[in-house]
């Protein structure tokens, strides 16, 4: 028997096979490879955030009539979050799944006369918070102790995510040069806003304002997102930081809740294990789908850090 002879058209056409079966493989591990380690962001499970002293809540810190206000952006509103997993919410009460380490921990066992009223709205801006949200304020009275949680500024720096041109409000994409008036006008904004809060509740008025994340870990850049390019980003989301802290600094009454450090690591570079934010203990990501607002995790560690300023400063919330 004669083996039959193999012809250089058949041998031609077999390695073509082969070497499409070899490209799909590798077309197909790019693409995996590339939504894997550059567009997902793995959220992680369990407790986010900062451990909270039990100790500081098992004990009544006052008897007064007290009120919890919400004021400012989407943080305080909750978007992202199911109900009564925002912070807010969980400031105010435990969902039935809470983690062990915070069950029972919350401001209805340390105010046993507590009310709650949250006025922040979702897409709103600094200026939408001195128009629309203060005149909303409750009148105070000289018995009732306000408490207000408040996060603002955010939207102004990333509104329009660059659709349209820059404008104060909406700064995305600004120069230095060109954000100045409305850096300047911010300050201002918050000064009046929180003079104007603490004077509408006479029997006292603590406020703990947030300052602002930053959903690119330090980088500036969520190109990988779609986002253009905003060469300037960091240096004008760093003044806005600058002029919360220091607004804090000149009031007794008014305590900073640092956002910006703590949720470093948990943005767009979480995965980055070369990253000087890198978060070995937990590399996940703590924002929402629509990069600016915090997802469960990161509503979990925002209630853990408002409870963590909240009980450092309770010698006042009496």
């Amino acid at each position: 028997m004669t083996k039959q002879a193999i012809s250089p058209a058949s041998t031609t056409r077999r390695w073509v096979k082969l070497g499409l079966v070899a490209t799909s493989i590798l077309l197909a591990g790019g693409i995996w490879s590339a939504w894997e380690f550059w567009y997902r962001q793995p959220t992680g499970s369990g407790p986010a955030g900062p451990a909270v002293d039990a100790v500081a809540f098992q004990e009544t810190w006052t008897t007064r009539s007290v009120l919890l206000i919400g004021l400012g952006d989407s943080i305080t509103a909750g978007l992202g979050a199911r109900k009564g997993y925002s912070y807010f919410d969980r400031l105010l009460e435990n969902p039935d799944d809470e983690w062990p380490d915070l069950t029972d921990i919350n401001l209805r066992k340390v105010f046993p006369n507590l009310e709650s009223t949250n006025l922040a709205m979702s897409g709103s801006t600094s200026l939408d918070h001195q128009r629309r949200q203060l005149p909303r304020l409750p009148a105070g009275d000289s018995n009732t102790l306000a408490i207000v949680v408040f996060t603002t500024g955010g939207n102004d720096l990333i509104h329009d995510y660059g659709r349209s041109e820059p404008r104060e409000g909406a700064m995305f994409g600004a120069s230095w040069e060109q954000a100045q008036p409305w850096i300047v006008n911010f300050a201002a904004r918050l000064e009046q806003m929180l003079d104007e809060i603490t004077a509408r509740f006479p029997g006292g008025c603590e406020i703990f304002l947030a300052d602002i994340y930053d959903p690119t870990d330090g980088t500036g850049s969520a190109r990988r997102v779609g986002l253009p390019s905003w060469p300037d980003s960091l240096r004008i989301h760093s003044a806005y930081n600058e002029i919360i802290h220091t607004a804090v600094a000149r009031r007794e009454n008014v305590h900073l809740v640092n956002l910006h450090e703590p949720f470093l690591g948990h943005g767009l570079g979480c995965r980055r294990i070369w990253s000087q934010h890198y978060r070995r203990d937990d590399p996940h990501y703590w924002f929402w789908i629509n990069l600016e607002d915090p997802n469960e995790r990161g509503y979990d560690a925002i209630r853990r850090l408002f409870l963590l300023t909240m009980s450092e400063t309770r010698h006042r919330l009496r």
